[in-house]
């Protein structure tokens, strides 16, 4: 009589459950060459076109760029672009954008143009950060007479007129929002939502700043400026139409 010999199970190697079998990648359009996934040219795409990709908003995205995010780290890296993917301030609140990388060329080509933040838009993003930072991880609304009301203690020795004053914070609160760092509800549209990426983009250092410009206002030493005169605040986003 033969017995089976005693196998040790632990010995075996792992499968991983996770790893997706091989497919065959199909072209999407003639001549496609492409050596990334599908999903992983879509995700390099919006990173490209749109300032940000929200875990919040675009999930299926956003998981693209995680999962590929060596891949497009490669690709925008040749392109002089960095990836930063950033932890929001809220459960499933991460957020990715790309950035200019800084350094001397004669040859490199910006693919990313420089916006500028005037005052009001500068010190309006910057109570939103400080809001968003104090609300530890919960979601923050703002309606618009409570963002002008952010500005009540400044010394205003430019807008000496209320109207053009107030002019002043609409032109900010629209900026911020064509920016997508405040979001219009949809039941109300003196309404906005904060979004996490303006965590990421208010950096410490710059908030610093901020507060210090800020505090110069309060006190009459600056005058406020417009978008042109002069930007306190420059973001990098992509070279788009709008």
């Amino acid at each position: 009589m033969t017995t089976e010999p005693d196998i040790d199970f632990n010995k075996l190697p792992e499968v991983d459950q996770s790893a997706r079998p091989p497919q065959q990648r199909r072209p999407r359009f003639e001549g496609d060459v492409s050596e990334l996934p599908d999903r992983a040219c879509w995700a390099l795409q919006h990173l490209l076109t749109r300032r940000y990709i929200s875990n919040e908003s675009d999930p299926d995205l956003y998981a693209w760029v995680i999962e590929y995010r060596d891949q497009l780290r490669v690709r925008l890296s040749e392109l002089d672009l960095i990836l930063r993917v950033v932890d929001g301030p809220y459960e499933n609140g991460g957020v990715a954008f790309v950035e200019q990388a800084r350094y001397e060329s004669s040859r490199g080509a910006k693919l990313l143009r420089r916006e500028p933040l005037g005052t009001y838009d500068s010190i309006l993003a910057l109570h939103l950060a400080q809001m968003v930072r104090a609300a530890g991880g919960q979601k923050v609304v703002i309606s618009r007479e409570e963002m002008h009301a952010l500005f009540a203690g400044v010394l205003n020795d430019t807008d000496r007129d209320a109207v053009t004053f107030a002019a002043r914070i609409d032109g900010a609160i629209a900026r911020l929002t064509s920016l997508e760092i405040l979001r219009r509800n949809r039941d109300d549209e003196d309404s906005y939502t904060i979004s996490p990426v303006i965590t990421a983009i208010m950096t410490a250092s710059v908030i610093t700043e901020l507060q210090q410009q800020f505090e110069q206002l309060m006190k009459g030493e600056t005058a406020a400026a417009t978008d042109d005169e002069a930007p306190e605040h420059e973001e990098d986003v992509a070279d788009d139409d709008d």
